[in-house]
């Protein structure tokens, strides 16, 4: 896993730091604390005040977005990931509100992630507000309020991290791009299957399924 997140000059501008950030909306940066100087602490607390979500990127609170069909997709994965998962006791699967810190400074709280018992920081599950850990996959459903550059950008960090195996799933066009590696893709559609590579052997489900109304 790495260790440490390479420093950058401070941004001069605003626009400087929301094409950093990756070209993000301005509403999802938080001010206070001033953006370069926010820390773990901050995550947690705005957390428990505000019931908000943000991650943590050079120093900047950016408030975590998901609508309300990402937010059903996503609980229809861990559905079918924990249903794989549990009962083999493989590991844990964590939701959307899972944080965790990839290296020093960064926080992500990606929308999905399973963890093997082997990736358990010192072999026990984690406790920590914000464990330090990289998943062995990670799960981002597309929502309106994420951009591409953004997704490049956590697409990055989450191989720099040491996750090998990351699906972004994308509730508009019924397709899931697999990751295996920051240049390595390939693209599902609805009329085939995603299945868990070398991280979840076994694992298949076809995104018919997944991609469902519910009256079907």
């Amino acid at each position: 896993m790495a260790n440490v997140l390479a420093k950058s000059a401070p941004a001069k501008t605003v626009a400087d730091l929301l094409a950093r950030l990756g070209n993000i909306p301005p509403r999802r940066v938080r001010l206070i604390p001033v953006p370069g100087t926010a820390t773990e602490k901050d995550v947690i607390e705005v957390e428990a005040s505000e019931d908000r979500l943000c991650e943590l990127v050079e120093g900047t609170l950016v408030e975590k977005v998901m609508g309300f069909e990402e937010s059903e997709l996503a609980a229809s994965v861990i559905f079918f990931l924990s249903a794989f998962v549990r009962p083999r006791k493989l590991g844990i699967v964590t939701g959307p509100d899972g944080t965790i810190r990839l290296m020093p400074g960064l926080v992500r709280i990606p929308d999905i992630a399973f963890l093997s018992r082997a990736r358990f920081p010192g072999g026990k599950r984690p406790k920590e507000a914000i464990p330090h850990l990289a998943p062995d996959l990670v799960v981002e459903v597309l929502s309106k309020g994420n951009t591409k550059k953004e997704m490049r950008r956590k697409l990055r960090e989450y191989f720099d991290a040491g996750v090998p195996l990351i699906w972004y799933v994308d509730a508009k066009t019924h397709t899931v791009q697999v990751f295996t590696a920051v240049d390595r893709s390939v693209t599902l559609r609805e009329d085939q299957t995603l299945d868990g590579g070398n991280v979840l052997p076994g694992f298949r489900l076809p995104l018919s399924q997944l991609f469902a109304e519910p009256d079907e």
